[in-house]
């Protein structure tokens, strides 16, 4: 499938501000289920524009506007080709045995998704060795699906994962938190992944950037899951970076000299292109 996206941050402030500095990480990666076509950054007012792979090689773009300004407006646009690619055959858990020392970073805790009995918190029967993985984590993705409820107003980009535990409402940052709260207390090495959602009007969390799980599978690679959809990752999500947690891959944040308490709005827009 096609698709084009547009994502527009503004940002304005009571005063002028200067020296404002942003790390944008809006650039769709190229894999094996996505291509990307063309891909550009807008900056008003114009802006020194750098870039370089982050640790999990993500490509970020430094966005430093010198002058002083009271409207800055950051706008990508990129066009890319997605990819159906099959589920994972059958793998027992027991497969991971041996395969999570080079994972370790996807395993152990962050401060967005710290350390606890997290299965035994949400109600996630936990798997037996010779359980299909893949099959395993379709289920807990559909458990964990039925388990929340999507509501943008209930929580923030700060709220705690065990805020989150107590009401099970929230929106797909929140869902992908848990889920990877889960996944890792059982041994299965998993990513926070920021993207985007070509909805078509069935799927929630189209509105902003998306987030999702991979999880490891032996043999096959990483799979992606979207609790907040109950589904595979497939041709409609478009993957623009991971990492351990949100805060690893936000899509813009940076800081500014002057200004006053200035306010931020976001747009995204996903067409296929036919």
């Amino acid at each position: 499938m096609r698709c084009e996206i547009r994502h527009v941050t503004e940002y304005r402030y009571p005063q002028p501000a200067w020296d404002s500095f942003n790390q944008v990480r809006l650039h769709p990666t190229q894999e094996a289920r996505q291509s990307v076509r063309s891909f550009h950054l807008h900056v008003v007012p114009d802006a020194e524009v750098s870039s370089h792979r982050d640790y999990f090689g993500a490509l970020v773009h430094q966005v430093h506007v010198h002058a002083h300004h009271t409207h800055l407006r950051i706008e990508a646009q990129a066009m890319v080709d997605t990819h159906n690619l099959p589920d994972p055959g059958p793998v027992p858990v027991s497969a991971l045995d041996g395969q999570r020392a080079p994972l370790t970073e996807f395993l152990v805790p962050c401060p967005r998704v710290p350390s606890g009995p997290w299965p035994e918190v949400f109600g996630v029967t936990r798997p037996t060795t010779q359980d299909d993985l893949g099959e395993y984590l379709q289920n807990l993705n559909t458990f964990l699906y039925s388990q929340f409820q999507y509501d943008t107003e209930a929580t923030s980009v700060n709220t705690p994962l065990a805020e989150f535990a107590q009401h099970g409402r929230g929106v797909c940052q929140d869902f992908t938190h848990a889920m990877l709260g889960v996944t890792r207390q059982l041994g299965i090495p998993s990513r926070y992944v920021s993207g985007y959602l070509y909805s078509g009007g069935e799927m929630r969390g189209a509105e902003a950037t998306h987030a999702w799980v991979e999880c490891f599978v032996p043999g096959y690679g990483w799979l992606g899951l979207d609790p907040t959809n109950n589904c595979v990752a497939r041709e409609k999500h478009i993957k623009i970076a991971h990492g351990r947690e949100y805060s690893d891959v936000s899509p813009v944040r940076g800081t500014y000299y002057g200004g006053g308490k200035g306010s931020m709005s976001v747009a995204v827009y996903v067409y296929r292109e036919d």
